[in-house]
């Protein structure tokens, strides 16, 4: 019997293999798939998850379009396809922002464990954790100082509330018990850092590749539990002292509840065996993203953990929701 990689890696070769059960959806998918982001083009979740799916698209021999749904830090994106059809014809780019919601609200439109059926994991990418040149912090040990010689006077951007760069700090915030003040931004975050106006910013690689080489910036840590290839100077987190404040942005595709176990199949060994190409390997390392495989329950499992500690970790950091 053929190992599942070597199963995949021949369903890239073929493009599309009818011989296993889980390709039983024949007459699937028949036109367009529909793909919602719930972030803004060009976010790290939006241009991660395109370099992916044009390699799905081909795969399925269907186009796969993707939407930008922003709003409400995802709710609208999610909201929308939790509403749809479980037709396989929408997905929608699920991440570890999927516990935003949770955090934020106490009442959302969509149930982010029930109303979705987690796919495919696409990969992982570390956050990055740094800070403003002006501030003259080139470790993590430096700005722990910092922080412990002048509480309450250190900044932090993020995002949003609750969002994984929001996470990634207060996780950090508690590992090294410090007193740092949390300044959440909609899109201007690392601008602030840059100009020495707000001291650090955990933010993902992808959206923070194109300024690191700006002069700008100091890179203090990645928050993954080792150092990742594309910065391989820069110490891990864990590395720093503070393995506590690990925190890794996670990217997969999820559709509607109820989707026909055989599609959801389908879709995730299309998936998977996009990743095995090593053209999109070789993107996804551009952007800091690691490829993770996982088999639809296993991912599943996955999604349900991260957003049981997304819970968790906004009720040690006293975060309360809006509404």
């Amino acid at each position: 019997m053929l190992s599942r990689r070597v199963f995949v890696a021949a369903v890239l070769g073929a493009a599309v293999l009818p011989a296993r059960s889980a390709f039983a959806a024949d007459d699937w998918p028949t036109r367009p798939i529909r793909v919602i982001s719930p972030f803004p083009a060009g976010s790290a979740s939006d241009t991660v998850s395109r370099v992916a799916l044009d390699k799905v698209a081909q795969l399925l021999r269907q186009p796969m379009v993707v939407e930008a749904r922003p709003g409400a830090g995802g709710i609208v994106g999610f909201a929308d396809v939790a509403r749809s059809d479980p037709d396989g014809y929408t997905v929608v780019t699920s991440s570890t922002s999927m516990g935003t919601g949770l955090v934020l609200h106490t009442h959302l439109p969509y149930d982010p464990d029930k109303d979705f059926e987690s796919v495919a994991m696409i990969g992982v990418q570390p956050n990055v954790l740094v800070a403003s040149t002006a501030s003259g912090f080139t470790t993590v040990a430096d700005l722990v100082a910092a922080a412990k010689a002048k509480p309450g006077a250190l900044t932090f951007a993020s995002a949003g509330v609750g969002s994984s760069s929001h996470m990634a700090g207060e996780k950090l915030r508690l590992a090294a018990k410090i007193d740092v003040r949390h300044i959440p931004f909609k899109d201007q975050g690392l601008t602030e850092v840059m100009a020495g106006r707000i001291d650090f910013y955990f933010i993902p690689l992808a959206a923070a590749a194109s300024a690191l080489g700006s002069g700008k910036l100091n890179v203090l840590a990645v928050s993954s539990p080792k150092r990742v290839a594309l910065l391989p100077d820069v110490p891990s987190i864990a590395e720093a002292g503070y393995p506590e404040a690990e925190f890794n942005f996670w990217l997969g595709l999820s559709v509607p509840a109820h989707t026909p176990r055989a599609i959801v199949d389908k879709l995730h060994d299309a998936t998977e065996a996009a990743l095995l190409d090593p053209d999109i390997v070789a993107k996804l390392a551009k952007l800091g993203v690691e490829p993770e495989q996982m088999t639809v329950d296993a991912f599943a499992k996955f999604v349900r953990e991260d957003l049981a500690a997304t819970v968790q970790l906004a009720k040690d950091a006293h975060i309360e929701a809006v509404d």
